[in-house]
């Protein structure tokens, strides 16, 4: 059961006023800044980030060290650093942020440093650190986009996402909370037949404003969907947002068939921020308040299409400087057909991860085991490949934290989410090669879906 909005929202706003995240304040912010002009919002970039920089140099000796090296030291102090500038320095990258952790987390930050991990899709779960400002920022900019879509805090929103396999005493708290700010989480990492029928049951008489998830998780749901012959009746939905992965074209067409409404899609990664969403104009619009993007190919200079290298201007805790997503963008020269001074993505086309299928039949997000081996201490590197239901591979580069008790904890992970019978098979490498076609795949199944989920999910037929 739902609550009035006003009460969700007011909820929302004492959760984050106890947690101390400036997240409607920031909100605020946000809905004036998106008008400034190009120029201005220049000025408030170049703002930004010599704020960034000060506090780099005052706290991150790392960063502080690579600043001296590049000459920008003294221009830092005095507040003259612009975007242009920051070519001068190197770029960063996930080996970087692991290796130097201790020489860039600023643990005096105001409100704290949180610790995080990345959810590994890129085969290198990164462990770091953020602080009240990036949570504020990402979730600000989130609702943000939900007005575009004429959706407002508090609104009843469903979250295809992943959960854990049981529900702890926390988590039983984080759903009532979930409850009282009018979320319903749907678990993503749990996608059999039967299970996909009581979610679009659940949906239904939830009747939502907005659906948001995996963007692979609501193509299956889309796809079981419309092998069952089944429309869900929607009334107040206004948009499905795609997270996680890019959206392919198919995809979207079945989506938007199914659940009667445009797909909206985001771009954000766990390290870097929330980065671009989609506007009701079709257009990507970048979080340019928060976030600079430089788009590098390989030989690290400016391309219309190449690496997302970005510029957190919310990551005082732990900086992203020039840091190297590993996800391929194409830029935009247009400007928003809404009039707003945000940049513009044309497309991203870099991330995808498979389906996995267990023995009993449960089909669920690759991430369901990616949060397994990302977890494991001594796990440098990953690749699994799926060759049967009751048979996986784990390539695997170790680093020296790596021994026994984590070798057990990989493969007794593993089995929770595939099953007990589950074959294991470690195989201890030195690097893990790219895929013939020069992509980097993570996770890897050979197990054929439904053709129609197959086709869904992207994946081979």
């Amino acid at each position: 059961m739902s609550v009035p909005a006003w009460l969700a929202r007011s909820v929302f706003r004492v959760q984050e006023a106890v947690m101390r995240r400036p997240t409607f304040a920031l909100l605020e912010v946000l809905q004036r800044t998106q008008w400034l002009s190009p120029d201005d919002m220049r000025e408030y970039q170049r703002a930004r980030l010599n704020g960034l920089l000060q506090s780099a140099l005052a706290h991150s000796p790392w960063h502080a060290q690579r600043l001296q090296a590049a000459g920008l030291a003294e221009a830092v102090r005095a507040g003259a650093v612009g975007p242009g500038d920051l070519a001068r320095l190197p770029t960063m990258d996930k080996r970087d942020a692991r290796s130097h952790i201790d020489a860039l987390v600023w643990r005096g930050v105001p409100g704290g440093v949180f610790p995080y991990t990345t959810g590994g899709s890129s085969g290198e779960p990164l462990m770091f650190y953020f602080g009240r400002a990036r949570q504020a920022a990402d979730a600000a900019g989130r609702l943000r986009a939900r007005r575009w879509w004429g959706v407002q805090p508090g609104e009843r929103e469903v979250y295809l996402w992943g959960a854990p396999v049981e529900l702890n005493a926390t988590d039983r708290v984080k759903t009532l909370r979930d409850r009282l700010v009018n979320q319903l989480l749907l678990n993503a990492f749990e996608m059999s037949p039967a299970r996909m029928d009581v979610y679009l049951e659940a949906i239904e008489a939830w009747n939502p404003k907005a659906i948001y998830g995996y963007a692979s998780s609501l193509a299956l749901l889309a796809a079981h969907a419309e092998a069952r012959s089944v429309k869900p009746r929607l009334p107040a939905l206004r948009v499905v947002s795609s997270t996680g992965e890019p959206l392919f074209l198919h995809q979207r067409e079945l989506i938007e068939r199914v659940f009667g409404v445009p797909v909206s899609v985001e771009y954000g990664a766990r390290d870097a921020g929330l980065m671009a969403l989609e506007s009701p104009d079709g257009v990507l619009l970048q979080m340019s308040e928060t976030h600079l993007i430089e788009v590098l190919d390989a030989a690290g200079n400016p391309a219309e299409e190449g690496e997302a290298v970005i510029t957190s201007l919310v990551s005082a805790a732990q900086p992203f400087i020039r840091y190297r997503t590993g996800d391929v963008v194409r830029r935009s020269g247009r400007r928003d057909p809404g009039g707003r001074g945000l940049a513009v993505l044309d497309a991203v086309v870099g991330r995808q991860t498979d389906f996995l299928v267990a023995a009993d039949g449960r089909i669920m997000h690759a991430l369901a085991a990616i949060y397994v081996l990302r977890a494991v201490p001594g796990v440098a590197q990953f690749k699994l490949v799926q060759h049967a239901v009751d048979r996986v591979e784990v390539q695997l580069v170790p680093d020296a934290h790596w021994n026994d008790a984590a070798r057990e904890t990989v493969v007794r992970g593993l089995r929770a989410r595939l099953g007990d019978a589950l074959a294991v098979e470690l195989n201890l490498r030195e690097s893990i090669a790219p895929e013939a076609s020069g992509k980097h795949r993570y996770v890897v199944s050979h197990v054929r879906l439904d053709e129609a989920l197959a086709q869904a999910g992207g994946t081979a037929s």
